[in-house]
């Protein structure tokens, strides 16, 4: 299996920390948030529902610009060899 060594930066690990803190923050930005916090200085990867729940979010129109930034980091840290199937 393919292993994806990309980690969250402090730029996004900081921008999921607040999220996870913002109590107006959507139930899929907070799921963003962890999947992208749980990724930060670890080798953890991101699973198949929560790399298909973030490219549902870059394709859609109704989410914010920071969602969609925790949407990225997450899909970027996706296995790569799944990715490319």
């Amino acid at each position: 299996m393919s292993v994806n060594t990309k980690q969250t930066s402090k730029v996004v690990a900081t921008l999921a920390s607040h999220t996870l803190h913002d109590p107006k923050a959507s139930a899929i930005a907070k799921s963003l948030a962890a999947s992208a916090l749980s990724q930060t200085h670890t080798k953890n990867q991101t699973g198949a529902e929560m790399e298909h729940k973030a490219a549902q979010v870059l394709h859609s129109d109704k989410y914010s610009k920071d969602t969609k930034t925790l949407a990225a980091s997450v899909v970027a840290q996706a296995n790569k060899e799944r990715r490319a199937k």
